[in-house]
């Protein structure tokens, strides 16, 4: 008789180097939107390509895990939030990364829990105290910080800031979609129904002009976006969640603007002035304080 195997449990990934990678490879995103676009791949291109290509990875996980897919009134509802969130956040996201850079529109993303604070007065009778009366105050001054201090590399025009904060605003949809839905079906279930809608929302903007030619590089750089920044990153903040606080988990995910600007400086020159970047920590200051709060889209990028 051979003698019992004993088996030893292998550790989990501790959930902060979960959160910590997500938020790297969301840090990626404009990194690999800017390059995909030098290679002359238009913006809503990019934007379709990470729809299509994300919302199928999404629809494949479901099948395979048989998630229970939204019908009837979710099913429309899910429709519309993929034009809102997905069409109109992806391609809005794409053009201020070509209009003011990487960074800055990493940086302008941030602007999206105040935007929660004010649609959740509006839309969930949810009506902001003190704090989120702060945090609001503190993003407008810095937008305006960033909007007169500018840097090297960096545009600031008001195309810039209008593309940045709507993809800020969309954003921000996620949460009110999110308090309705993601607690009632798997996220790669609505996800592999919203961003497939969304990239059919982009198609009209794309087809006139025509599908770029595409190289290798840009090919790899849209798989990349759909793979690494838009599939797994949200699988990997997912579980991290699971075993992590949704305030923890907010404030390891704020340096995912960090990572886009250190990023975009060493590959594309972009350096943020000394006032913009003091409005940068501004409006991601504004973003953690809301955090406390656990007014945070839910994660969809």
């Amino acid at each position: 008789m051979s003698a019992p195997t004993t088996v030893v449990d292998r550790p989990a990934v501790p959930a902060p180097v979960l959160i910590l990678a997500a938020a790297c490879l969301w840090g990626l995103l404009g990194i690999f939107g800017k390059g995909v676009q030098a290679e002359g791949v238009a913006p809503l291109e990019v934007a379709f390509w990470r729809a299509l290509l994300g919302g199928a990875l999404y629809a494949l996980h479901a099948l395979a895990t048989r998630s229970r897919l939204p019908r009837g009134r979710d099913l429309w509802i899910t429709a519309g939030f993929g034009i809102a969130g997905v069409s109109i956040f992806y391609g809005s996201y794409q053009l201020a990364v070509r209009e003011g850079g990487a960074s800055l529109a990493s940086v302008l993303l941030y602007t999206a829990p105040a935007f929660v604070a004010l649609l959740g007065w509006a839309f969930l009778k949810e009506k902001p105290g003190g704090r989120e009366w702060l945090a609001i105050a503190g993003t407008l001054l810095g937008i305006t910080l960033i909007s007169l201090g500018g840097g090297q590399g960096v545009t600031v025009t008001p195309s810039a800031l209008a593309f940045g904060l709507v993809a800020g605003l969309t954003y921000s949809l996620y949460y009110l979609y999110g308090k309705a839905f993601f607690s009632r079906y798997s996220t790669p279930a609505l996800l592999g129904v919203a961003l497939p809608v969304g990239a059919l929302g982009l198609l009209p903007f794309v087809v006139p002009a025509g599908f770029a030619a595409k190289s290798a590089s840009a090919w790899g750089g849209l798989g990349a976006i759909a793979v690494l920044s838009t599939y797994l990153a949200y699988l990997l903040y997912s579980a991290g969640l699971r075993r992590l606080n949704a305030t923890r988990a907010s404030v390891i995910a704020s340096v995912e603007p960090v990572v886009a600007a250190a990023l975009a400086a060493l590959l594309f020159g972009e350096r943020l002035a000394a006032l913009a970047l003091l409005g940068a920590a501004l409006v991601i200051g504004a973003a953690l304080l809301l955090s406390v709060e656990k007014k945070v889209p839910a994660r969809g990028r």
